[in-house]
């Protein structure tokens, strides 16, 4: 887990120092999944196109032909008109008059660019609601010719991008030296709703809200920026001019003549853009919430650590479940907010996840892959191959640290070691021991039992351990039938004398904190080993306890009462029936 929270931290610092890829990526997946309301009906969008222009000779129009345009609207029944057009100039026709005068017959707005002049209009009236916030102010507006200025309300246009070059978040107002100036789009619903200042709630972030007359409060950021929803307004010509009980926003879409800006729906021309900010404050559109940072930063904690348990404590499988589970849960939950126009995003989070995932994946694999090879490493040698990858595949089968279990264990012993090795060279003594030894292995390994570990000339055997044996009893006679016909078969001059007792023992890993092995240890295992020595004296090869004995499928005989080291009775031992 410790890993999985390093990596949470490390993957938290795009989030908390809000890196440029990251916000690319949380304003696309906005993009694809914020819902595009209906128009409010409200507005009409009228655009001038590469057939007027042709038709009037040219752009721009004389304003005596503006006024036209304007009386026009009027008497089809427009409520409002918006040129986003600027007028910073006297007409050279000689048309401003009569322009003023048709746009003082209708509430009228005027575009007022915003640009580095360090010149501001006059400023509107605003009330604060709470503490006074300080926010990037605008460099200077382009202002309109008095004559015009003075009969139409001008509003600023302002669009700046977010860090892809896509314009989705305009400001309401813009704040200046001496006070706000309200953007374009603002003023149109400020003149509709008859309202005269702007209220401005603000909290430690900055501005939470902004109000108009007559209208509910507009929810912001801490900036005073609205998320524009890509409202599909209708739109009309100077042809056919359909404009009845609706806000009219007038702009160029001939080629060439205003400049067009990106957005994700494309490149849109100024008025546009302002007709999708007005229809934004009257339509509830979608916000990135001030608690944004902590809730995707929470959100992607939770459940990194959430996907780092399931996959630690469920295993594979179950884990991998588990994890699709949680990120399915994770999306629908960001899309459902985004739905709610709660614009909060889960991406970051997704991609965490995976991250986890793969993280734990790896951390498991390497763990189960090291367990495979201390098994097999441990094992390889004293068990049957089929065996240990039985281990390998399902290691819950090895239940390591001590376990008490009813096994039955072979001890062999080799006769004759001593004078052998007295008579023969260093090199032969240890060949035929060698020789002896595999032959014993061998044979215990063939009927499923696992060699313990040698001692010297000796041998320690366990017939269903670690893993469970069927029979045990029986193929640990079998096993000693084997050595001692291999034996007699090799002839390697030396004798061999076994033993064999059933009975619970302790078994798992023994030993020091710096060396220990896998053995079993109890009273049935030292009985098995008083057996083996006991072979001499009683003058046979193998001698069977009686537990074993009683459970044996093979067919033996009481031999006689032993007394052995370590017992004060007597026990019953048996020799195979001839």
């Amino acid at each position: 887990m410790r890993w999985a929270a390093l990596l949470l931290t490390i993957l938290s610092l795009p989030l908390l120092f809000d890196s440029k890829p990251l916000e690319i990526l949380r304003l696309k997946t906005f993009d694809t999944f914020v819902t595009t309301p209906e128009p409010s009906g409200y507005f009409t969008v009228l655009n001038i196109t590469d057939e007027d222009i042709q038709k009037e000779g040219g752009y721009p129009f004389p304003r005596d032909r503006l006024a036209e345009i304007q009386n026009k609207l009027i008497d089809n029944g427009a409520i409002g008109v918006g040129w986003t057009m600027l007028f910073p100039e006297p007409d050279r026709f000689g048309g401003d008059a009569e322009f003023s005068v048709a746009l003082q017959r209708l509430p009228s707005v005027i575009a007022m660019p915003e640009i580095d002049n360090g010149l501001y209009p006059e400023t509107h009236g605003t009330v604060i609601l709470g503490n006074d916030v300080e926010l990037p102010k605008a460099k200077g507006f382009l202002e309109n010719i008095p004559i015009l200025k003075e009969v139409a309300t001008q509003g600023g246009v302002s669009a700046p991008p977010d860090v892809d070059g896509l314009v989705r978040q305009l400001p309401l107002l813009q704040q200046t030296d001496t006070g706000w100036v309200a953007a374009f789009g603002t003023q149109v619903l400020k003149i509709l709703a008859g309202g005269d200042t702007y209220q401005i709630k603000t909290n430690i972030n900055g501005i939470e809200q902004i109000r108009v007359r007559g209208l509910p409060p507009i929810s912001t950021d801490s900036l005073g920026r609205k998320w524009i929803s890509w409202v599909d307004t209708p739109e009309t010509t100077l042809q056919e001019l359909n404009v009845q009980d609706t806000f009219v926003f007038i702009g160029v879409t001939a080629k060439g003549v205003m400049p067009q800006l990106a957005t994700p729906k494309g490149l849109l021309e100024p008025h546009k853009i302002q007709a999708a900010l007005a229809e934004s404050i009257l339509i509830e559109s979608a916000k990135i919430p001030d608690y944004r940072l902590v809730l995707e930063l929470g959100l992607m904690m939770l459940s990194g650590l959430l996907i780092a348990l399931v996959i630690n404590f469920l295993g594979v499988t179950v884990g991998l479940v588990s994890a699709g589970i949680i990120m399915a849960c994770t999306a629908f939950g960001g899309f459902y907010l985004i739905q709610q126009n709660i614009l909060v995003d889960v991406t970051w989070s997704l991609i965490s996840m995976i991250f986890i995932s793969a993280q734990q994946f790896w951390i498991n694999f390497k763990k189960q892959y090291n367990l495979r090879q201390l098994i097999k490493k441990q094992f390889e040698h004293y068990l049957d191959p089929r065996q240990v990858k039985r281990l390998q595949k399902d290691p819950t089968l090895l239940q390591l640290g001590g376990t008490k279990r009813y096994c039955t264990f072979l001890f062999t012993d080799v006769r004759g070691f001593t004078a052998l090795s007295e008579s023969l060279e260093p090199e032969k003594v240890t060949e035929i021991m060698n020789k002896a030894l595999t032959i014993q292995s061998n044979a215990v390994q063939k009927y499923g039992g696992m060699v313990d570990k040698y001692i010297g000339d000796a041998m320690m055997a366990i017939f269903s351990a670690p893993l469970d044996l069927e029979d045990h009893e029986t193929r640990a006679v079998m096993a000693a039938q084997a050595i001692m016909s291999r034996m007699e078969r090799t002839d390697l001059g030396i004798k061999i004398g076994i033993g064999i007792n059933s009975g619970y023992a302790i078994l798992g890993n023994l030993g020091s904190t710096t060396r220990f092995d896998y053995t079993a240890i109890g009273d049935a295992v030292n009985t098995a080993a008083r057996l083996e020595s006991a072979t001499k004296e009683v003058g046979v090869d193998l001698l069977i306890g009686k537990t074993t004995a009683d459970k044996c499928s093979i067919k033996t005989t009481f031999k006689k009462d032993i007394f052995v080291k370590g017992k004060e009775l007597p026990l019953k031992v048996f020799v195979l029936k001839s």
